[in-house]
């Protein structure tokens, strides 16, 4: 999985991140599959055309309306097609945030419920295909993070549905309020509609970060055309980037402070064979740590000391496996904080090959890296060699470190 970089240039509207998915290789058909599942093949043409802005190439997606049904849909009815739709529910789930977030923006500057927002209020048949369309590319292309620079909403005013309303439309103001969304200003800004409330309210629902990383390869792109004629490019670009910092790691508090739960019990009649296994189960249900040791109890029986530290939202889960595993007839319960680094896990290619490793950003900005140690022992174990120098091995031809989550 790569990265998604959104570049408004310098707005955003669905039809130009349509645009731009398809030329960045997004099948038509991945596009258009969901439409079809939902029943919507007949109420709509979408074509894809080779088109210019002052000069620069790119994508226009066109969506002509063949829809000759004379009711207008609500979202009510709309919620109604996508919740029954046969989708995959991740699709689902996108799709249905996005029509939301704008049905919820349009009833409260209209002071409707949201359930009663006409299909004109958000959109005709066009804005159907542009939401599931850009949404269909997005679970398509599945990115790792998507970034975006913060677009610019222009000014003056736009004729629509309710009449000439002033830029940014009260829909685009509340979504940004909603979902607080940055905007870039500029005094000087241009006459006219820059960012859509479709526009908007797929980015507000699609983008991880409003910023770009600190640094980047752009991998390839694809180029969105939009209607509005300018004096100056009117385009969206999305690129597949291979990112290497995100600045809003610098914005998290490292070392972070968490709150954990400590549970432990003194245990002096259960073999040393049945705490073992019960151990393994505190470690296997997603205990962060357990310790254990052996304590002189009453009566001078040997007993055992046991320790865990779990996540808190887990904490009744685990006084379960204790009164279920064990022989304890009481446990005690703790809450405290911990400071911790963050860290993630991945893998870098070595003179061994590809070896499972673990990062850890330090609070000035260096990062530690050490091998997992059952990729240790399996080394040592084939190359007859002592930890030291598997160590050693690695740290010296460690190189491309892949990811496998975020830093946590």
């Amino acid at each position: 999985m790569e990265d998604i970089l959104i570049e408004c240039s310098p707005g955003i509207s669905g039809d130009m991140l349509l645009g731009a998915f398809y030329d960045l290789g997004v099948p038509k058909k991945v596009i258009e599959q969901p439409l079809v599942d939902l029943g919507l093949k007949d109420l709509y043409q979408l074509e894809f055309e080779e088109s210019k802005s002052c000069s620069i190439r790119g994508i226009k997606a066109k969506v002509v309306n063949i829809d000759c049904s004379p009711n207008k849909r609500t979202w009510r009815s709309i919620k109604e097609l996508i919740l029954n739709g046969q989708l995959e529910d991740k699709l689902k789930k996108i799709i249905y945030e996005v029509f939301d977030s704008l049905a919820n923006a349009e009833g409260k500057v209209h002071g409707i419920k949201s359930e009663d927002v006409h299909f004109h209020e958000i959109g005709a048949i066009d804005s159907l295909v542009d939401i599931i369309g850009v949404c269909a590319a997005f679970y398509y292309l599945n990115p790792k993070k998507v970034y975006c620079n913060e677009p610019m909403l222009g000014k003056g005013f736009v004729n629509t549905e309710h009449g000439k309303l002033s830029v940014p439309t009260p829909a685009v103001i509340e979504l940004i309020k909603q979902k607080n969304i940055k905007v870039f200003s500029n005094r000087d800004s241009f006459n006219g509609e820059l960012s859509t409330p479709t526009g908007i309210a797929l980015l507000s629902n699609l983008v991880d970060y409003l910023e770009t990383p600190s640094k980047y390869s752009i991998n390839s792109y694809g180029v969105g055309v939009g209607n509005r004629k300018f004096s100056f490019p009117n385009l969206v670009r999305v690129y597949k980037i291979a990112s290497f910092g995100n600045s809003s790691i610098n914005e998290q508090m490292n070392p972070k402070c968490e709150e954990i739960t400590v549970q432990e019990a003194w245990i002096d009649d259960q073999t040393p064979e049945d705490i073992s296994n019960f151990v393994e189960k505190l470690r296997i249900e997603g205990a962060y740590d357990v310790s254990y040791q052996s304590i002189n109890m009453k009566k001078n029986r040997i007993g055992f000391s046991i320790q865990v530290i779990l996540p808190t939202e887990k904490k009744e889960f685990f006084r379960r496996l204790w009164f279920d595993y064990s022989n304890t007839i009481g446990v005690r319960e703790r809450t405290q904080s911990r400071w911790i680094l963050l860290r993630r896990r991945g893998e870098c290619s070595t003179t061994f090959g590809n070896i499972k490793v673990k990062q850890t950003l330090k609070p000035d900005g260096s990062i530690n890296m050490k091998p997992e140690n059952d990729e240790v022992l399996r080394l040592k174990l084939k190359h007859k060699i002592s930890n030291y120098e598997i160590r050693k091995i690695i740290k010296e031809s460690s190189k491309n470190f892949k990811a496998f989550e975020n830093w946590k």
